[in-house]
């Protein structure tokens, strides 16, 4: 026996939100029919779907393999809709876009306003993620193109199409009242002497600073950390107010340089940066809004980066 798309549906939303009542609620359906349609979808796949002696709705193993292929169940239809809609034209139509914290923040908000003044009708939809959760989103559909600065899991990136974009240089700033403010290049050894702000160590900025720090000959652990923060907003604040100094992306920090509230410290012979990717899934349909993003409006961030890139 088949089941049909609503059956799947359902399974999805009790999944989601946890019990059959609140999925009941979410679909504006009453929860006899809920009941009814989960009691019809464990008929037609042979199987139990949910833990009934547990008070929330608990997937059992079958649920939880059956949930899997539902997603891409639901997000194949959305591609197919997606996939007709282009028959027409970019007139119309959603062009869907996810990006790491960084990029995401700073610099994909300003390739969309690009987009949109050429292709008003169309709307955009950004989701800022994790690398991996970037990754795993394009992979799974819910994403026609991500771009990333962290490094895609192995596991992921042998499924997806992985391109270099544009490298995002890290500058070392400064609050404009600082001794080192003014300085045209100090001595790498001068960084042991200063009070550092910098993201907590799970982070993957942090990563790549230490490394591109120890492939310079700075030991990254004997440098004096005054604070360590969860957000690139809290660090320009804490430079800003003379906690301390700290790298931090160029992007991040154009406005701030650009007014003259930090300053940007040279460092002699240190080079940190990192090399952002694009993320496509060979395997799956591009829409056209997404093909005119990465031919029209991507090759033009070279041109919004702050610093010469690498």
């Amino acid at each position: 026996m088949s089941f049909s798309f609503d059956q799947i549906r359902i399974l999805r939303a009790i999944a989601h939100e946890g019990s059959f009542k609140k999925a009941a609620e979410s679909m504006f359906i009453s929860q006899p029919a809920v009941s009814l349609q989960v009691r019809n979808l464990e008929k037609a796949v042979g199987a139990v779907l949910f833990d009934r002696s547990s008070r929330s709705a608990e997937l059992t193993q079958a649920g939880h393999v059956l949930l899997s292929y539902a997603e891409q169940i639901i997000n194949l239809q959305k591609e197919a809709v997606r996939a007709i809609g282009d028959l027409e034209s970019l007139r119309g139509g959603v062009l869907t876009l996810g990006a790491s914290q960084t990029t995401g923040t700073y610099l994909m908000p300003q390739l969309i306003g690009i987009f949109r003044q050429r292709y008003p009708e169309v709307s955009v939809q950004l989701q800022v993620r994790s690398t991996r959760q970037v990754a795993q989103g394009v992979m799974e559909g819910l994403w026609g193109l991500g771009i990333v600065g962290g490094a895609v899991p192995n596991e992921l990136s042998e499924r997806l199409e992985v391109e270099d974009f544009i490298d995002d240089p890290y500058v070392l700033i400064a609050a404009a009242n600082h001794p080192l403010a003014g300085s045209s290049v100090i001595d790498k050894k001068r960084l042991y002497r200063e009070k550092f702000i910098t993201l907590d160590p799970g982070s993957t900025t942090r990563r790549v600073i230490d490394k591109a720090l120890l492939e310079s000959g700075i030991e990254p652990s004997k440098l004096n950390l005054e604070m360590e923060l969860s957000s690139l907003e809290a660090i320009k604040v804490a430079v800003q107010a003379g906690l301390g100094i700290a790298f931090i992306s160029a992007i991040a920090v154009h406005q701030e340089l650009s007014m003259g509230v930090l300053e940007q410290i040279q460092v002699e012979g240190l080079d940190v940066h990192r090399k952002l990717r694009i993320l496509t899934d060979p395997k799956r349909y591009i829409s056209r809004a997404t093909r005119a993003f990465q031919k029209e409006i991507l090759p033009q961030a070279l041109s919004l980066m702050p610093f010469k890139t690498l």
